[in-house]
């Protein structure tokens, strides 16, 4: 059942216990919502807890300390955010897929999966969704909220410069700014560190991207065995898929990675004019025009062939 914004705040005002899930290899949308909406929801004196994600990296752990727990109760309220799909959830609670209660997200592919759902696509990220309904709510934010929020927003609108930053996510912004976020330091801790490890593979994808279609198209099918061999992990990962993208002329980039557990992850990355859902969507994945991801059980080879001939015959609007 699809529902607004007024609709969820009142669903969260009548229920208690939440237990609130994120998503695979969890980027600082999924996470950054997820610890705004648990600490709005214990500002109005709601039991509120994150379910701890085995995927966490270092770099955002300190968001959510002492907002995890280890497994949801059996009569918890199970509200999931920033989640497209039920393949989407970590392994260890996929389990959980079938009974959440809502899902809160801005995925314009998304799969309808859950009892209730709160979809935007239009929306730069999850966090402003959620933001949104905790202001319905009467929830004002304190500084360790705002900075959960700034992160969720910055984030997913890479510091404001992709195509879905809207007037809307600025507003948040500078809600977050008045409510004491320490913008510059997460803006130079998210955005402005490198480690020596990720300069590597910044290096190695620089020597190894494909390019087709006079450059307008690049690939990078990147090894296990490389990233184990630099040194990387993933915090230095993060976000990986928009270097390819970021090199002049290329306007749609796709990044492969190898599972360790088998298979492969896909990440497209592409300008206004071409469509990275579009790709994503013919191997069961999705997201957004500019940005979408999908996963192919094949090996790394054999699915970069497979994602290049569907780039080469769709990569145009």
């Amino acid at each position: 059942m699809m529902m607004t914004r007024a609709e969820v705040a009142q669903f969260l005002l009548e229920r208690d216990h939440f237990c609130i899930l994120t998503h695979r290899r969890p980027d600082g949308d999924t996470l950054g919502t997820a610890a705004t909406l648990c600490r709005g929801l214990r500002q109005l004196g709601k039991t509120a807890y994150v379910l701890e994600n085995p995927e966490i990296t270092a770099k955002y752990k300190p968001l959510l300390d002492g907002l995890t727990k280890t497994a949801a109760g059996e009569d918890d309220t199970l509200v999931c955010v920033d989640v497209a799909s039920g393949t989407m959830l970590p392994a260890s609670y996929s389990h959980l897929a079938e009974d959440i209660h809502l899902r809160i997200d801005h995925h314009g592919t998304a799969d309808s999966f859950t009892q209730r759902e709160l979809v935007e696509p239009k929306t730069g990220a999850c966090g402003e969704i959620v933001y949104g309904v905790l202001q319905l709510m009467q929830v004002s934010l304190d500084k360790e909220m705002a900075e959960a929020l700034y992160t969720a927003v910055s984030t997913d609108t890479g510091c404001f410069r992709y195509g879905n930053t809207t007037a809307n996510t600025l507003r948040v912004a500078a809600d977050c700014v008045e409510a004491g976020a320490d913008t510059a330091r997460l803006n130079r801790e998210l955005f402005d560190t490198n480690s020596y490890a990720r300069l590597r593979i910044q290096g190695w994808i620089t020597e190894n991207t494909r390019f087709f279609r006079n450059g307008k198209l690049a690939l990078c099918a990147l090894p296990l065995k490389v990233e184990k061999q630099l040194g990387a992990t993933e915090d230095d990962m993060e976000n990986i898929s928009g270097f390819p993208r970021s090199i002049e002329g290329v306007c749609m980039a796709a990044t492969l990675r190898e599972n360790p557990e088998g298979g492969v992850k896909i990440s497209v990355r592409a300008i206004p004019g071409y469509d990275a859902a579009a790709i994503c969507a013919k191997f069961g994945g999705g997201g957004h025009k500019g940005a979408a991801g999908a996963s192919l059980d094949k090996p790394l080879e054999e699915a970069a062939r497979m994602v290049e001939q569907a780039m080469l015959s769709c990569s145009a609007l």
